[in-house]
Parts: structure tokens; sequence; C-alpha cells
């Protein structure tokens, strides 16, 4: 029997904050998240690779361009919209939700861009972690408030 081709398939993946687990579907990651799948077939080894690669960059302190394909087609349009702005935002560097709402052209639309922001299902890669509140508070972030704290000090924004 073969497998479908739109299966979920997993990989964990070694992080300084514990392993991280990473969800493909079609070639393309999905989510990214410190929570443990269980029960899914492995995902092929050249997308297992290109997402070590890119995280591994990312930990070392060179950011790229991400060469992991990633699906976001389980967002709402207002979310992937929000999405696409928040990938625009450079390596330490932050924005607040509000800057962001005005961003993508809804000013007065902070708490919606929150609960986009925090609808990310792939973290790091599309980076939610440098959202933080306009008076300089870290607000929310979906694997805990000590991993948004670690992420921003490691890119440089020691203020947090």
């Amino acid at each position: 029997m073969r497998e479908r081709a739109d299966a979920l398939r997993s990989a964990e993946l070694p992080s300084p904050l514990g392993p991280v687990t990473a969800l493909f579907m079609g070639g393309r990651l999905v989510s990214l998240s410190y929570r443990r799948s269980q029960g899914l077939p492995r995902a092929e080894e050249a997308l297992i690779g290109v997402l070590a690669e890119d995280l591994a960059s990312y930990l070392a302190g060179k950011p790229r361009r991400w060469e992991t394909k990633l699906d976001v087609s389980s967002g709402t349009a207002f979310q992937r919209r929000v999405w696409r702005e928040l990938a625009k935002v450079p390596f330490g560097k932050t924005v607040s939700y509000g800057e962001l709402a005005r961003r993508i052209g809804c000013p007065g639309a902070a708490r919606a861009v929150g609960q986009a922001v925090g609808a990310n299902p792939i973290p790091i890669l599309i980076p939610c972690h440098r959202v933080i509140r306009s008076d300089g508070g870290l607000g929310g972030f979906s694997a805990g408030l000590e991993i948004k704290r670690w992420l921003l000090r490691h890119e440089g924004c020691v203020s947090v």
C-alpha cells in the first residue's frame, strides 16, 4: 500500500532549548513546535537536512534566507498576510503588534494581529518571537516566554 503524498510526516531536531518537532506535508514544513508528535511516519532525510541546516545557521547567529519550503495554507487570508509581513522583520529587530498592524494596512487591529501572530504554525522561520508589546513588554509566545526571551537575547535584543 502506497502512502499518500499529502500525509503528515515528522522529524525531531535538537535545539539548545530542547527538541523541536517539525511536521511536513507534501515536501513543505507545516509546523514547528516544542511539542512532541507521536505515531507519524518520519519525514524524508532531504527535508530534515535542509531544515537542520536552516536552524543551525540561525542558532549560530548567521541568519540567511530560509531554504526550507513553508506551507502556511492552514491560515486564514488575514493570518497569512500578517505572517508574510512578519517574515520581513530582520534578525535582531523587534516590532510591536500595533506597528505590524499598520504595516499590513490595518491600523487599530493590534489585537487581531496578536491573535494571528499567536496562531503562527512555524515559529523561528516565521519569527513571531520578534513581536513585542508597544510598551516593550514581551507579549505572548506559543512555546512560552522563557523561550521567547532566549530567542530575542540570542538575536541581540538584550533589552527584553
